[in-house]
C-alpha cells in the first residue's frame, strides 16, 4: 500500500491491485485559505467525511469515482467501508455538525481517517472502529482536536503507525496549528522528505511510529 498526502486531509491510498482511494478531497483556494494544487489523480472511490468544502470537493477531481459518505458499512471495488458517526466539535455538532470516521482494509493494512473529528472518542466509538493498524489523524486543532486530544485519541485506538494531517503549512493559512507540538514526547517520528510513503503488513511491528509526510501539491 502507498500513501500520498496531497495536503490538508486529503490522502491518495493505493493498493497492491492498483485500486485508488483519494479522502476528503479540498476545494483549491477555499476563499484564499487552502493554497494546495488542485488533485490531479484519477481515483476508483472517494471518502467524504462531512459536507465542508475542504473536505467534500468532489466535483474537482478527475473522472468519476465512487463517492463514500455516511455513517454505516459501504461496499466499493471489492473493499468494505465502514463510517462511524461522529462530531465535529465538542458540542455535539450544535458549532460544526457531524463527522463520518471511515475504515477499511486495503492489503491487510487496516486503515482509519478520522476527518474532522472534534472531540476525544467516545467508548461506543472506540468499539465501532476496532483494531486500527494505520490512523490519519488531524492535530492542528481549533476545527478539530489539538495535539493534547489526538495524543489520547492514538491512546485509545493504539495504532501502529500514525500519520498527522490538518494542520498548518505553508500552503494552509486557516487558523490551525502546526504539527510540532503533536510530535512533542512521541518516542518514534520519521519525517519523509516527501509525500509517499509505502508499507505491507510486515511493516506493522509493536509500538508506534508517527510518519510525518510533506504534502504533495
Amino acid at each position: 500500500m502507498e500513501l500520498r498526502w496531497y495536503g490538508h486531509a486529503c490522502f491518495l491510498i493505493t493498493t497492491e491491485k492498483s485500486t485508488k482511494i483519494i479522502t476528503d478531497p479540498y476545494e483549491p483556494g477555499f476563499g484564499g485559505k487552502i493554497l494546495y494544487g488542485p488533485v490531479p489523480d484519477k481515483a476508483d472511490i472517494v471518502t467524504v467525511s462531512h459536507d465542508h468544502g475542504d473536505h467534500n470537493y468532489v466535483e474537482g477531481l478527475p473522472g468519476k469515482p465512487q463517492v463514500i459518505k455516511g455513517p454505516g458499512r459501504h461496499e466499493a471495488k471489492g473493499m468494505v467501508f465502514e463510517g462511524i458517526a461522529t462530531y465535529h466539535d465538542e458540542s455535539g455538532g450544535l458549532q460544526r455538525g457531524t463527522n463520518t470516521i471511515f475504515t477499511f482494509v486495503a492489503d491487510d493494512i487496516r486503515v482509519c481517517h478520522l476527518g474532522d473529528l472534534g472531540h476525544v472518542l467516545r467508548e461506543q466509538e472506540v468499539r465501532a472502529i476496532g483494531g486500527v493498524d494505520v490512523l490519519l489523524i488531524p492535530v492542528g486543532g481549533f476545527y478539530t482536536i489539538g495535539p493534547t486530544e489526538a495524543t489520547r485519541v492514538v491512546t485509545q485506538l493504539s495504532p501502529k503507525f500514525v500519520v498527522p494531517m490538518h494542520f498548518q503549512t505553508d500552503k494552509c493559512k486557516l487558523p490551525i496549528g502546526p504539527v510540532d507540538a503533536f510530535l512533542e514526547h512521541k518516542r518514534t517520528v520519521k519525517k519523509i522528505d516527501g509525500s509517499r510513503y509505502s508499507l505491507t503488513k510486515k511493516d506493522l511491528r509493536a509500538g508506534l511510529e508517527v510518519v510525518v509526510l510533506q504534502p504533495a501539491l
